[in-house]
């Protein structure tokens, strides 16, 4: 297990190698660069300053040194300077990190919990009048944009009944209530979004599952129905659902944009989009690698996850 554990972490580390270096490259042959946004801000900059400053930042070496000088310093705990913010890079993107791990572990928690239940009670009884409903909660749940649900809930909790705020973040010395009341729609947003999806995958793999020999060989042997249920047809059930939950999870630390963006939420996929727009290399670069990180651990803890919940499952 363990030697398992070192190889993936391993590769792991080479994939972030390649990923860094196609981030950087992409990034840097983006248009424009900050000494032209300088320039283009400042009419008294001429040619010559701006050449004099793309050397002093080393703009004007090829992407291959630059990359090479990055990757350097990064291995020394010097992950650069944030254009935008004016402040190292690590130093804007942890608060963002937090923040996005309490929004999106809480919805990622509570769709967990309510799509399990949802799926397991629609497979338990198909085609009935339940499992319908749930069906249709489902699709509509997919169907629904999420920036067109953000709306909806900030018209009608923020805008018609005023119960809630319409965005933002909330003050630090406000109280813990005053924040979570900002937290409630950003969410729901995301649950609502997350939802139907999970509902759906739980229920066929708690269909398929139901129709295995494994199932009938333990109802035979006398065996209660919720033994049965949790015991046998859930364990199983949950090996395909847990690669829907290690692609959610991979999404955590790069954030929701739209639903960010919709609230006036700082998290890291508004971090992030904002970067690349304004051209901070240094921010996009690591935030991207975050994310990338992220979805890497994410794999690893569905490949464990399988081996603990099929012991045919070999990690080898």
């Amino acid at each position: 297990m363990i030697k398992v554990i070192l190889s993936r972490l391993g590769e792991s580390l080479v994939v972030l190698l390649v990923m860094s270096f196609v981030i950087y490259a992409l990034i840097g042959l983006m248009p424009g660069d900050p000494i032209d946004i300088m320039v283009n801000s400042d009419p008294n900059l001429t040619a010559e300053d701006a050449a004099r400053l793309r050397a002093l930042h080393g703009l004007d070496r090829p992407i291959i040194e630059r990359y090479l000088s990055w990757l350097g310093a990064v291995f020394q705990g010097d992950f650069g300077y944030s254009r935008i913010s004016n402040q190292p890079v690590m130093e804007v993107l942890l608060p963002r990190l937090g923040n996005t791990v309490l929004l999106m572990g809480c919805s990622f928690v509570l769709a967990l919990l309510i799509a399990l239940p949802a799926g397991i009670f629609a497979a338990l009884k198909p085609r009935s009048i339940i499992d319908h409903a749930i069906n249709l909660t489902a699709f509509a749940g997919i169907s629904v944009p999420p920036f067109w649900l953000a709306i909806l809930l900030i018209i009608l909790f923020s805008v018609v009944l005023g119960w809630l705020p319409a965005g933002g973040m909330g003050d630090s010395g406000a109280g813990f209530t005053n924040n979570l009341l900002h937290l409630v729609l950003p969410v729901a947003t995301l649950t609502l979004a997350t939802l139907g999806g999970l509902i759906r995958f739980i229920r066929a793999a708690m269909i398929e599952a139901l129709r295995q020999d494994y199932v009938r060989t333990a109802q035979a042997k006398g065996l209660h129905p919720f033994q049965v249920v949790v015991g046998h047809v859930l364990r199983n059930a949950m090996i395909p659902v847990t690669t829907i939950l290690a692609l959610n999870f991979g999404s955590l630390f790069s954030g929701a944009l739209i639903t960010e963006t919709m609230f006036g939420y700082l998290g890291m996929g508004k971090a992030i989009y904002d970067a690349i727009l304004g051209n901070d290399y240094n921010l996009a670069l690591v935030g991207l690698l975050f994310a990338t990180l992220t979805t890497l651990l994410a794999n690893l803890l569905a490949d464990l996850a399988y081996a603990w919940l099929d012991p045919r499952v070999s990690l080898g």
